[in-house]
């Protein structure tokens, strides 16, 4: 089935239900943490300690002035010996900080690291129906922005939001041991901050999950144009492009502009108005207990430490709140990536048979992408080993569909296609790919050298890449470099012609020494002379190799030993190209005429 087009819509990847945003966040966090999980122990069990450690500064304050200062009991020794106590505790506790924040930093940017290494290869071990509904830039983009959502997650959002946390659960417990009245007054911060997060997060929840999707949105449309970028031009459709895009960036500033009035309305201008209203409070209170005589000058220490709390209370709240934006943003990419990994991979086959002579049958094979919609329909073929069968018919007959099939891009119903007698899901995936080789209509070339195009990371010797690139017969342009073998080609092979593109993919297919080799339309961008070269080569290695050629070019397939032609997804005629000639009236005696009567068209 064809790949997204250059004129198809820019439409948003799927978004997850909102009930599952935070369940696959976590369970891609728990998979990335899986293997520090022992450090991830640690760094809390420290973080702990550290906020025990700060907690301890108010009460030392507490001590000095309820026992010391108020009193006017001037023990240098001892007040000097709890500020050095303040002191070392207050150092030990920054140093524990900036510790576990280096250990949470370094276990995120592992689990980054192992989290996009198993994306890629996740994606590159997806099935091909996959690839005829995705959109390249979303998936460069969940590969590698969303997975950055992971180390926000750790370190801007999980450090944060567990240090305060921490240090909040310390404070509320020593003011309970201090004044549990006066904690009470405290406790009613509680659910005032549940109200502004409930509200926060149903306001800027929506925008969040939508500024994330159209960023995925603008850089699937900025790879659609530069890939496409030739047609864009050649259509004049630029300026339609151009205001496609400026379209989406729009709404992307839109929900920006929703998220950030969130921010500055319900975050910290909220909580500091809390947080002096409840100063105010408690030193209300505290004032009338005075006025009243119920007093007591020790009570005037439990003030100064309730003060110092009170912002050990309030300053974690706002520091958690305020990670609320950036933990919306990280859930909806870690879900983003969750659900990417929840993609079936292709079924790995268990290892029953070898590919070893390279016969290939089809026996009673239909074939439909869409249930009601059969493309191929019972199908009977026997391709004998090192045989040479070209396969044609008009668009839409199911050439493709067929070769998609036997390449096991989709996969045959059971049974229906076989190699050497083993059925083909039953065939090891490695072996399967050493044993058949594919040249597709649009060659794919590395930003590399020659070499490495051809070996595609095989550990090949240069004695097998140069075999392989005479008996495609790329020997002779590529000696012509500059740098022979290892000639940069340029991004997309922009140094070659397409021909020498088309005779490197022969070159490349050739290398791994397949039984069996499969062309798909592969001259039908290049001139006679290279289609020449190609026929020259593909003729060397009939006998060696089972060759099955698509082809529009009929002439490329008129020497094959059979030649099948399909039409509405059925065999109409199979023969040599002189039997179907035979045919009065004939498919593809018509097809074969009429491009003989376009070519003619074109000399004149």
């Amino acid at each position: 089935m064809p790949a997204e087009s250059i004129t198809t819509p820019v439409a948003g990847a799927k978004p997850a239900p909102r009930g599952n945003l935070f369940g696959d966040a976590a369970a891609l966090l728990l998979r990335a943490a899986a293997p520090e999980r022992r450090h991830l122990v640690w760094g809390v069990a420290w973080l702990i300690v550290a906020a025990g450690l700060e907690a301890l500064g108010p009460l030392m304050a507490k001590f000095l002035i309820d026992n010391y200062l108020l009193p006017r009991n001037a023990r240098i020794p001892e007040i000097a010996g709890l500020l050095l106590g303040a002191l070392v505790a207050g150092t030990l506790a920054s140093w524990l900080r900036y510790r576990q924040l280096v250990r949470l930093a370094g276990l995120a940017m592992r689990s980054v690291q192992r989290i996009r290494e198993g994306v890629y290869g996740h994606v590159l071990r997806l099935p091909m129906s996959f690839f005829d509904r995705a959109i390249i830039g979303q998936l460069v983009s969940r590969v590698t922005n969303d997975t950055e959502a992971v180390k926000t997650l750790y370190v801007q959002v999980l450090f944060v939001m567990l240090d305060s946390l921490i240090v909040l659960c310390g404070a509320i417990a020593v003011m309970l041991w201090l004044d549990w009245r006066l904690m009470l007054i405290v406790a009613t911060l509680a659910p005032a901050v549940a109200l502004i997060v409930t509200m926060y997060q149903r306001i800027s929840g929506p925008a969040v999950t939508r500024t994330r999707e159209l960023r995925s949105d603008i850089n699937a449309q900025m790879a659609e144009s530069i890939n496409g970028m030739a047609v864009l031009q050649a259509s004049n459709a630029t300026a339609r492009f151009t205001e496609r895009f400026a379209a989406l960036n729009e709404g992307h500033y839109q929900s920006r502009q929703r998220e950030l009035r969130a921010n500055a309305w319900l975050l910290r201008p909220v909580l500091d108005m809390l947080n002096v209203t409840l100063l105010a409070v408690i030193i209300g209170v505290m004032g009338t207990r005075g006025s009243s005589g119920s007093m007591s000058a020790l009570e005037v220490g439990v003030l100064y430490a309730f003060i110092n709390y009170i912002s050990r209370v309030v300053e974690p709240l706002i520091q958690i709140t305020m990670q609320f934006s950036q933990l919306q943003l990280a859930v909806v990419g870690a879900a983003r990536v969750h659900t990417l990994l929840k993609e079936a991979e292709t079924p790995v086959a268990a290892d029953l048979g070898r590919v070893t002579e390279g016969a290939i049958s089809i026996d009673r094979l239909d074939f439909a992408y869409q249930p009601g919609r059969t493309v191929l329909h019972d199908l009977h073929l026997q391709i004998a080993p090192g045989s040479f069968h070209g396969i044609v018919g008009h668009t839409g007959s199911g050439k493709s569909t067929l070769l998609s099939l036997l390449l096991r891009f989709y996969p045959a119903p059971a049974g229906s296609v076989r190699i050497d007698g083993t059925p083909v899901e039953a065939i090891s995936e490695d072996h399967f790919r050493a044993s058949v080789g594919l040249v597709p209509q649009e060659p794919f070339v590395l930003a590399a050298s020659a070499r490495e195009n051809i070996a595609m990371g095989r550990e090949l010797a240069d004695a097998q890449i140069e075999a392989a690139a005479r008996a495609a017969h790329a020997h002779d342009f590529i000696a012509a470099l500059e740098r022979g073998y290892d000639t940069p080609l340029g991004e997309g092979g922009a140094r070659l012609s397409v021909g020498q593109k088309q005779l490197l993919a022969i070159a490349r297919a050739l290398a791994g020494e397949p039984r069996i080799l499969f062309l798909d339309e592969a001259t039908s961008h290049i001139d006679s002379e290279t289609e020449q070269i190609v026929q020259r080569a593909l003729t060397a290695l009939r006998g060696q190799v089972t060759i099955v050629a698509i082809a529009h070019r009929l002439s490329t397939v008129r020497d094959a030993d059979r030649i099948v032609v399909l039409n509405h997804g059925r065999i109409a005629e199979l023969g040599t190209h002189a039997e179907l000639m035979a045919i009065d009236n004939g498919l593809y005696q018509r097809l074969y005429l009429l491009q003989k009567l376009e070519e003619e068209s074109e000399l004149d």
